[in-house]
């Protein structure tokens, strides 16, 4: 009898305590807000970009210079200024071209003199032959001397034309009508042209209309087409946005350290004279967009739970999709992951679902960098899903995929 009794109460004592277990369990059981970081899968528009910096510049820049050396005399204009066509910007000093023209003009004056003997000379030669008191040698001789004479005449006159040109190309005028943006001399400075074009004064000829030339990586120039609507901000006005359009994708790539890249430049209006030359551009092109869209953050594309991660450190094989392809992973800039950018790669990401994270794959589509674009069965704007975990190591370990383990109540012994 006292065997049965203790039996029952060891027993009771039993089911006593494993009713306290369950009720422990029951009421100390992790909610998935606190081992979860969560987000939500919301519906709207997404647009697809890829970003360079670039530099704001006329679209037609004039580079004013002189054809002939001499010191700066005279300027008329500085930074800023508005000028129009012909307009005078500066003077050489035309003392030297001065003195080139007074010695060609003696030069002239002097073959006027010979030629004008080598024609009496000719004609007197011509009477004396026709009375036969010279020879025809000596009458050729007379013509030949007038001939170089009148040459000697035309080189004379040729040189006083050089000379009074370049005492009008040391007044520097303006080719176009613009706004002067640069101005590389003072007076009293030495200009010299005997190799080159030296650069005097930078007239740009409409600030209204300018550009940006920017340098797309070639990951990215093949999403870029001519007429593409483009965003840009300048550090200038941070809280103001400005358009732009595609002009041109210009063929000549450049190498740097082994990566290429593409000029590209983007035609802005500027009516309002808002933008200056210079600018540094932080340029957004819209390559992709998409509308009514399902859009899970790409942090939730990127998260593993602990036990599929710990798999993966082993080298295990990747996972496959539905497919039969691998999955989507792929490196990012900066060694930042992102979702794939387009196109109908697989992906899976975790949603809760009556308390329980549950892996669903889904087709990844565009990216805006933040979210991507995906669909996904069974998946609905305002499902919630995990981008990352909040417990530590040696918390409540986590109740999902591939982990059989609860939250671990106390001992019974």
């Amino acid at each position: 009898m006292k065997r049965i009794k203790s039996l029952f109460i060891l027993g009771v004592l039993m089911a006593l305590t494993a009713a306290g277990c369950w009720y422990y369990k029951q009421t100390h059981q992790a909610k998935p807000e606190d081992l979860y970081r969560l987000d939500e899968v919301t519906q709207g528009h997404i647009e697809q970009t890829v970003s360079a910096n670039g530099t704001l510049n006329p679209v037609s820049l004039i580079s004013v210079g002189t054809q002939v050396s001499g010191i700066v005399r005279k300027m008329y204009v500085d930074f800023n200024d508005v000028v129009k066509k012909d307009q005078v910007l500066l003077e050489l000093d035309s003392r030297l071209f001065n003195a080139q023209i007074a010695q060609s003009q003696g030069n002239v004056r002097n073959n006027e003199a010979a030629v004008e003997l080598a024609i009496a000379n000719e004609k007197r030669m011509r009477q004396l032959y026709a009375q036969e008191y010279v020879s025809k040698q000596e009458l050729d001789t007379a013509v030949q001397v007038l001939k170089s004479a009148r040459a000697q005449l035309e080189t004379a006159k040729g040189a006083l034309a050089r000379d009074v040109t370049n005492l009008n190309l040391s007044i520097i005028r303006s080719p176009v009508s613009g706004v002067v943006v640069n101005r590389v001399v003072d007076v009293g400075q030495t200009v010299a042209a005997s190799f080159q074009t030296p650069t005097l004064i930078q007239i740009a000829q409409d600030l209204s209309k300018m550009q940006i030339d920017t340098s797309f990586a070639e990951a990215d120039i093949g999403k870029i087409k001519e007429g593409q609507k483009v965003n840009f901000n300048v550090d200038a006005f941070p809280d103001r946005s400005f358009e732009g359009v595609v002009k041109q994708l210009r063929l000549n790539s450049t190498n740097t350290s082994n990566v290429v890249t593409y000029n590209v430049v983007v035609s802005v209006d500027n009516q309002d004279l808002t933008l200056l030359p210079g600018m540094t551009a932080y340029v957004n092109i819209i390559v992709d967009r998409a509308r009514h869209a399902l859009l899970v953050p790409n942090a939730a594309l990127r998260y593993k739970p602990k036990a599929e991660a710990a798999a993966k450190n082993t080298h295990a094989p990747a996972e496959e999709g539905g497919d039969g392809k691998r999955g989507w992973r792929k490196r990012g800039a900066k060694g930042e992951g992102h979702a794939p950018s387009a196109g109908n790669a697989m992906g899976k990401i975790y949603v809760l679902r009556a308390g329980q994270p549950v892996m669903v794959r889904v087709h990844a589509g565009i990216t805006d960098g933040r979210s991507t674009a995906v669909t996904g069965e069974g998946l609905a704007a305002g499902d919630k899903v995990i981008v990352g975990e909040l417990q530590s190591d040696n918390a409540v370990p986590n109740k999902g995929p591939g982990n059989n383990n609860g939250p671990r109540g106390p001992r019974m012994f």
